[in-house]
């Protein structure tokens, strides 16, 4: 899906690849390496709108990007040796490479590339999308849209009612469910009006056709290039709910790890983790529940001064909309840090 926004990001990373620039200020601007995020790596079409074309990218991108990084001179490094590495100022060129959610095609599709490459890598489960008591809404919203032709759902003072019979109106309609759902629905009411609607069927949703199942999560832990970190108990916006449900979803998902993992993990990545969705008060609350690392989607490569914000990491989306390599070049160069960030290099909360 193309629009004006993301044509203008293609250029802007573009100019910055092909002037010269991106190269020219990497040695300046990205000196202590970044943390990649992604979250599908399939060759499988699971937007059927291209609504969610951005959280997927191809395997064969993934190989041609760590072959890139590679030939570039970086390190592959788990979340353990870069916090390490940061606290004793030696993280220069340093990768550490992320995937939220737990995503199954994380074990079938990608696991044998990061092998390939002896590329360590951190998975940030959220226990209720793996056990199935959550369905991720934004797939299930974009299912229900594309499969139908006309819409009406209920909303507190009406109902919403819309007639999508091709693709574009089909995509307004996506957008219009997912802003209401987002912007109206309380964090705890979502997935009760996603079955209210029908977009989630209690008696058909199978949570392991779309992620890995706790025995594929156990069996991941155990490989030697795999940490297994947190992402709260519902993939709930965290600076939505109070501060005592936000405790709960960050120890709450942590706790049902510890009990199916045998283990606790270390390293947080907050839902959403924009500005909207993880500040100071998440960033104390990965703190005091003990974790060691909490990293955000806020787009910024790592600085030495990271050392003393380890729980507001920033991190570059690997994003599907951009699969080139002098788009992640240009992103990974620091460059872009301070534009998409209101002139600031370092970034945190």
């Amino acid at each position: 899906m193309i629009d004006a926004r993301m044509m203008a990001r293609k250029l802007m990373l573009g100019g910055a690849y092909w002037s010269g620039a991106a190269a020219l200020g990497r040695p300046i601007l990205a000196r202590a390496g970044a943390i990649l995020m992604f979250h599908r790596i399939t060759d499988q079409i699971c937007s059927p709108l291209g609504v969610n074309d951005h959280l997927s990218v191809t395997p064969g991108f993934l190989d041609a990007l760590l072959d890139d990084l590679r030939g570039q001179g970086h390190i592959f490094v788990s979340m353990d040796e870069l916090l390490d590495a940061l606290a004793k100022g030696r993280s220069r060129n340093l990768i550490a490479i992320t995937a939220d959610d737990g995503w199954r095609d994380n074990l079938t599709e990608a696991l044998p590339i990061f092998e390939a490459y002896d590329a360590p890598f951190c998975i940030y489960i959220a226990s209720g999308l793996t056990s199935g008591t959550v369905a991720p809404w934004w797939e299930v919203l974009e299912e229900f849209v594309a499969s139908r032709d006309r819409i009406s759902v209920p909303i507190a003072d009406g109902r919403i009612e819309l007639d999508c019979p091709d693709l574009s109106s089909k995509r307004r309609a996506a957008d219009r469910l997912m802003n209401h759902l987002l912007g109206q629905v309380a964090e705890a009411d979502q997935q009760a009006w996603l079955r209210s609607i029908g977009a989630v069927s209690p008696d058909s949703y199978d949570p392991a056709t779309r992620f890995m199942t706790w025995e594929e999560v156990r069996l991941l832990q155990e490989h030697r290039l795999c940490t297994i970190g947190a992402h709260t108990v519902h993939h709930y916006n965290l600076r939505r709910l109070g501060i005592e449900d936000a405790a709960h979803e960050i120890s709450g998902g942590t706790d049902v790890i510890e009990m199916q993992l045998g283990q606790r993990p270390r390293h947080l990545a907050f839902p959403y983790g924009s500005h909207r969705a993880a500040g100071v008060r998440e960033a104390t609350l990965a703190r005091e529940a003990g974790f060691a690392s909490a990293v955000t989607t806020r787009h910024g490569v790592l600085h030495p001064a990271h050392a003393r914000h380890v729980h507001a990491l920033p991190r570059v989306s690997v994003n599907g909309y951009y699969q080139r390599l002098p788009y992640v070049r240009a992103l990974m160069s620091g460059l872009i840090t301070p534009l998409a960030n209101g002139g600031k290099r370092l970034v945190t909360v």
